[in-house]
């Protein structure tokens, strides 16, 4: 609910695209939002604490990722990004878009403890979605989907036109940058577990294919989009430049980003290479990770709503075959009446079969 209002907010004050585009607005939704963001994740780890012993409080590491998503969504969510990005720059969109995918996301990602997240992804159908999710084919598609289709023309022209369609907008690229973001994290609890080597190339396939739109701002020789036609009246230039300033930033600021962890999941693979080389295995993973113990915790859940699922499986099956089949309309029905013959068809025996001293009345014995 808060992610939702966080975007609603972003783009209440003002709705014209003429006028002061520098015009200052104030975004009281917006910093309210923020503001509730921040409260939960205080009631949240202070409930943890409570339950489970200080060990579940933030690090003061972790406090500096909270701060700096927050920060992160103030500069993207609030004046002057925000009133830019609406109606008057496209550069000023693809900034917000990367703060919020490249910058918020992973910060608050960051900033959560892992007994906190796997509370908040315990649920069963949270659960597999993020097994899902985190798998690194999955979220190449799905942040690919997300971040292709909210730039093609109708879509911009819609957020342009609609606060209720930038405050969607927002909210899927907030969390396409989470399940961006998912694959190489180490610290969430359930997620899909890839290798080092793995990561770096997924990184390196997240860096090429969802902004290939880039390329195409830089060499087109048109203006795509008319909500920005009036760029000239905040930056002075023309839309066609904004254009190209659009791609050109998006290169550059993602690469750098996605290439350097890139880099660090490559330094992480060759600490895992020297370690086993040494014989040093210890407890750790299948990519030399330490298991957690909320790690452990949601393994044994996976296991148990497994086992459950089979039970309950195995159940159907035996009610399935208790279940008395309908008879063909050919079929004689036995209906429990006597019948009218008063011979029995179990009584009647092959006339070519001598009578066995059993067979009842006609018996010689009897």
């Amino acid at each position: 609910m808060s992610a939702s209002l966080l975007a609603a907010g972003a783009h209440t004050s003002g709705r014209a695209a003429v006028g002061d585009p520098w015009a200052f607005h104030l975004h009281p939704v917006a910093w309210l939002a923020i503001a509730t963001l921040a409260l939960a994740y205080a009631l949240a780890v202070r409930h943890l604490g409570m339950r489970s012993g200080p060990r579940t409080l933030p690090t003061h590491r972790q406090l500096r990722f909270l701060a700096g998503g927050l920060l992160s969504l103030v500069l993207a969510l609030t004046w002057p990004l925000a009133d830019l990005a609406a109606h008057w720059s496209l550069t000023a969109l693809v900034v917000q878009r990367l703060l919020l995918t490249l910058a918020a996301a992973p910060l608050l990602l960051l900033a959560m403890p892992s007994p906190l997240l796997a509370a908040l992804t315990r649920p069963a159908a949270v659960d597999a979605c993020l097994e899902t999710l985190t798998r690194p084919v999955v979220a190449v598609v799905t942040f690919s989907v997300v971040a292709v289709g909210t730039l093609i023309t109708p879509a911009v022209a819609a957020q342009a036109s609609s606060a209720w369609w930038r405050a969607f907008t927002d909210v899927a690229l907030l969390l396409a940058g989470a399940v961006l973001w998912g694959p190489v994290l180490r610290h969430i609890p359930g997620a899909h577990r890839t290798i080092p080597v793995a990561v770096a190339a997924y990184l390196f396939i997240q860096s090429v294919i969802p902004t290939f739109p880039a390329i195409i701002y830089v060499f087109a020789r048109h203006p795509l989009y008319d909500a920005f036609r009036n760029v000239h009246v905040a930056f002075g230039i023309s839309p066609l430049v904004d254009q190209q300033l659009a791609g050109v930033v998006a290169k550059v600021a993602t690469l750098p980003v996605l290439w350097s962890a890139a880099w660090v999941a490559l330094m992480r693979a060759q600490r895992v290479e020297n370690a086993a080389a040494d014989g040093d295995n210890g407890d750790n993973g299948d990519d030399g990770e330490p298991l957690t113990w909320a790690e452990v915790e949601r393994q044994l859940e996976r296991a148990e709503r497994a086992e459950r699922k089979g039970r309950a499986a195995t159940v159907r099956r035996r009610h399935a075959w208790a279940i008395p089949r309908p008879a063909a309309p050919w079929a004689e029905v036995d209906d429990g009446a006597p019948s009218a013959d008063p011979i029995r068809p179990a009584d009647r025996a092959d006339p070519a079969e001598p009578r066995r001293p059993t067979d009842g009345p006609g018996s010689p014995d009897a």
